[in-house]
C-alpha cells in the first residue's frame, strides 16, 4: 500500500529537484533567488527525511534482498544518465555566454539593424565611442538598442553608466545636468562627438554618419516658380517639403534654396539641383544656367506632376527624358483603392538607387517618365501591370472617367528615370584643368513624375523617403551612403524593472511549473489509494 511516506518521498524530490534547477540558471547570469532556493530545498530534504525515517524498516528490508541489487544497477544507470545530460546542458549553457549569435524571428526585424545602420557600421574607418548616461531604471530599452550595434562591429565601443555614480564623466564631456533630461548618448569619433537625446536607431546611426562624412555637400532647391516650399509656413503644410528636407540633413547634407533668375549660375559650391515641383516656366536664363550645370558634371533631381506649366519638359526631352501628358491610373494596385494613387510595384534591382528596395512606394496624381531610345538613361521605377497612363486628360478632368484607350501608355509603367542625360560635356580650359585634379565627372539626372511623393503628407509613407534620399545620395556620388533607413515607429514592447523581470521568470520557469507536479503527485496518490481500497 502506498502510504504517507511515498507521497513525502515524491514531493520532497519535487523540492530539490526545482532548487537545483533554480540554482543552475543563476549560475548563467540569470539571477538567484535565495529564499525560493533554500525554502524548496530545505523543505524537500525535510520531507525526504521523514519518508526515510517513517519507511526505515521496509527499506532495510529491501536493501538486503535480489531486488535491491536490481534497483541499484537501474537506478545507478539512471542516475549517471541523469547527471550526464545535466553536466552536456551545462556546457552548452557554458558555450552560450562565450559564443553568441542573435536571432530576430519577429515578422518586421525590429529587434535587428537596419541596412542603414548596417552599412554605416561597416565603412566605419575608425572607432566610435558611445557612452549612455541613464538612470538605471531607464537602462535597459537603452542597451537593448545600442548592444545591437556593438554585436555587429568591433569598432563600436558602448558604456552605460549612471550619471549620479559617474558625476566625473560628466564634468570630462563637458555635459550639464540639466541637459540629461530622461537620458543623454554621447557619439564620438576621434576628438569630435555628437549628443542625442532621444533614443532610437536613426538618431543613433544620424549622428555616426554625421561624424563619418568628412567635408560639406550641399543641396539647392530651385525656387521662383512655384516650386514645393522647403521653409517658412508652407513648408509646414501637407504639401510642404520640411520633412525631406530634415531628411537630407539627417545625411549631413546642408540645404538652401536658390533664385536662379538673381545669381545668374549656378553657385560653385552646389553639388545637387533639385527642382521639385515647377508650376510656371522658367526664364531663358535659368535654362541655359541648368545645362551649363549639367555640361560641368553636375547632379540634378527633378520632380514634375502631371500638366505642370513649365517649359523643362522640352529641356528634359533634349536630355534624354520622355514626359507625356498623362497622368497614370491603376485601379488594382492603388492606396485604398484610389486609382490615381499607384504604388510602384517594381524597381530595376540593377541601378544602385533601387537595387535595395523591397518594400513599395507611393504616389498620387504621377505622370508617365520614360527614357528616349539611345539615352544613358535607366528606367527605375514602375507601376503594376493592371496601371496605364491615360492620355485623355479633358475627358479625365471634365468627366471623372478613365478607361484604357489605344492611345494610352498600358502598364507596367515608368515612374522614373536615372542616368547620365545627354548633353555636351564642357571642354573649356578651366573644366579640363578641374578635370586633371579631380577626374573626370560624369553628370547625373534624376526625373521622377510625381512631386507628391516627396511632399509633408507621404514622406513617410512606405519607403518614399529612402527613395528620395537614396535619389540624392546617388547624384553626390555617395552610393555608399544608399540604404533602408530605420521606420519612424517601431514595434511597441513591454520593458519590465529587474525586479519585475525576476517575478516573471520565477513564475514561469518555478512557480507554476512546481505547482503542477505537486497536484500531479497529489492526483497520483489519492487515485492510486482509491484503487487500493
Amino acid at each position: 500500500m502506498i502510504g504517507l511516506p511515498t507521497i513525502f518521498a515524491s514531493l520532497g524530490a519535487i523540492g530539490i529537484v526545482f532548487a537545483l534547477l533554480n540554482l543552475m540558471i543563476g549560475l548563467f547570469g540569470a539571477g538567484f533567488d535565495m529564499r525560493w532556493i533554500t525554502g524548496n530545498f530545505g523543505v524537500g530534504l525535510v520531507l525526504l527525511i521523514v519518508a526515510a525515517a517513517m519507511n526505515f524498516d521496509a527499506v532495510r528490508t529491501r536493501m538486503r534482498s535480489g531486488e535491491a541489487k536490481r534497483v541499484g544497477k537501474y537506478g545507478t544507470s539512471a542516475f549517471v544518465s541523469t547527471v550526464l545530460s545535466i553536466v552536456i546542458i551545462a556546457g552548452l549553457g557554458f558555450l552560450s555566454t562565450r559564443y553568441t549569435h542573435r536571432f530576430d524571428w519577429s515578422e518586421g526585424q525590429v529587434h535587428s539593424l537596419t541596412d542603414q545602420s548596417l552599412k554605416v557600421l561597416e565603412n566605419l574607418d575608425q572607432d566610435v565611442e558611445v557612452v549612455a548616461f541613464v538612470q538605471p531604471l531607464e537602462a535597459g530599452p537603452v542597451k537593448q538598442v545600442l548592444e545591437r550595434y556593438a554585436y555587429e562591429s568591433d569598432r563600436f565601443h558602448l558604456m552605460v553608466v549612471d550619471p549620479n555614480e559617474r558625476p566625473e564623466l560628466l564634468e570630462k564631456y563637458e555635459i550639464s545636468p540639466w541637459q540629461l533630461g530622461n537620458g543623454l548618448i554621447r557619439v564620438a569619433m576621434g576628438e569630435e562627438s555628437v549628443n542625442v537625446t532621444e533614443l532610437s536607431e536613426e538618431n543613433v546611426t544620424n549622428a555616426m554618419v554625421k561624424l563619418s562624412r568628412t567635408g560639406e555637400k550641399k543641396v539647392y532647391f530651385l525656387e521662383g516658380h512655384g516650386e514645393r516650399a522647403i521653409d517658412g509656413e508652407r513648408a509646414k503644410q501637407r504639401s510642404g517639403y520640411t520633412r525631406a528636407v530634415e531628411a537630407l540633413a539627417n545625411e549631413n547634407y546642408l540645404v538652401e534654396k536658390l533664385l536662379l533668375a538673381r545669381h545668374g549660375d549656378v553657385p560653385p559650391d552646389a553639388d545637387v539641383i533639385v527642382v521639385a515641383g515647377p508650376t510656371r516656366p522658367l526664364l531663358g536664363g535659368e535654362r541655359d544656367a541648368l545645362t551649363r550645370f549639367l555640361q560641368q558634371g553636375g547632379a540634378l533631381l527633378v520632380l514634375l506632376d502631371p500638366g505642370a506649366k513649365t517649359d523643362l519638359v522640352d529641356d528634359l526631352e533634349d536630355w534624354g527624358v520622355i514626359l507625356e501628358d498623362d497622368i497614370i491610373v491603376d485601379r488594382q494596385l492603388a492606396l485604398f483603392g484610389k486609382a490615381t494613387s499607384p504604388f510602384a510595384a517594381r524597381y530595376d534591382t540593377e541601378h544602385a538607387i533601387t537595387k535595395d528596395m523591397r518594400e513599395t512606394t507611393l504616389y498620387h496624381l504621377a505622370r508617365s517618365v520614360r527614357k528616349r531610345e539611345g539615352s544613358n538613361l535607366t528606367e527605375i521605377v514602375f507601376t503594376g501591370a493592371s496601371a496605364w497612363a491615360e492620355r485623355d486628360l479633358e475627358r479625365f478632368y471634365d468627366e471623372g472617367i478613365a478607361e484604357l484607350g489605344e492611345d494610352d501608355l498600358p502598364g507596367p509603367v515608368s515612374l522614373a528615370v536615372a542616368g547620365s542625360p545627354t548633353v555636351d560635356i564642357a571642354t573649356d580650359a578651366s573644366s579640363q584643368d578641374d578635370e586633371s585634379q579631380e577626374g573626370t565627372r560624369e553628370p547625373r539626372l534624376v526625373v521622377f513624375g510625381d512631386a507628391d511623393f516627396v511632399a509633408n503628407e507621404r514622406v513617410d509613407s512606405a519607403r518614399n523617403r529612402d527613395i528620395f534620399v537614396n535619389s540624392v545620395n546617388w547624384l553626390m556620388g555617395d552610393v555608399e551612403a544608399i540604404s533602408i533607413r530605420p521606420q519612424v515607429s517601431k514595434a511597441s514592447r513591454f520593458q519590465p524593472t529587474a525586479e519585475e523581470f525576476m517575478r516573471i521568470r520565477s513564475w514561469s520557469l518555478f512557480v507554476v511549473p512546481e505547482a503542477v507536479a505537486i497536484v500531479g503527485v497529489l492526483v497520483w496518490w489519492s487515485r492510486r489509494r482509491a484503487q487500493e481500497r
